[in-house]
């Protein structure tokens, strides 16, 4: 079985990244196998405080391990994983601090594996997808798809909704609709899955 991790990366409350992973995994779902499998995850749920480990995590295991249970159950989640999807939100025009803590929280866990990243906001995080995808092709040595998903929410009262309520207004949906956004995420995941079926020697 391949296990696919479809991570949720807004740790705000409310937030919107909800409604929006829930739209991503509606349109992924019927694409799953008895063989390859979407599984969700929140960062969120693993309340990971700032980096507070005495090691540092290019170092894990090779020197130290990890202290803290918080460390070592994300750890243990994400190396369970063979591929990820990150629906990530963009910041004050940036990457989101939480998603970027998480992240870097781990080293050996990522290299080798393909990523696609999904991003929103006002514009459609086009700055955080950049970001990320830097940090995690770069840094982490993981193969990221071509494909990246931009999802702008529209402006009044759907971007008042997002952030207020976290709730993903219907303009929204419907622009989304229109501008092809469900093929891109669906080309995005024939990518991922490209990728996770080409032989490991030839990558």
């Amino acid at each position: 079985m391949t296990e696919i991790a479809l991570i949720k990366g807004s740790t705000r409350i409310p937030s919107v990244g909800t409604d929006i992973t829930d739209w991503v995994h509606d349109i992924l779902k019927t694409q799953t196998t008895d063989t390859l499998q979407i599984e969700r995850l929140d960062i969120a749920d693993f309340n990971l405080p700032v980096y507070d480990e005495p090691v540092v995590p290019a170092m894990v295991t090779a020197i130290k391990q990890f202290t803290k249970e918080h460390s070592k159950k994300w750890s243990a989640a994400i190396a369970s994983f063979q591929g990820y999807i990150f629906v990530i939100p963009e910041y004050n025009l940036g990457l989101a601090g939480g998603t970027k803590n998480a992240i870097d929280y781990l080293y050996s866990e990522w290299p080798g594996k393909p990523v696609a990243i999904i991003s929103y906001g006002a514009q459609g995080g086009s700055n955080a997808s950049q970001q990320l995808s830097e940090s995690l092709k770069v840094v982490m040595k993981m193969e990221v798809m071509a494909t990246k998903v931009l999802l702008p929410l529209s402006p009044g009262p759907d971007m008042l909704s997002a952030v207020n309520e976290g709730a993903l207004g219907e303009d929204s949906r419907k622009a989304w609709e229109a501008d092809g956004k469900k093929e891109q995420v669906l080309q995005a995941w024939k990518e991922l899955k490209d990728a996770l079926e080409q032989p490991k020697e030839e990558k």
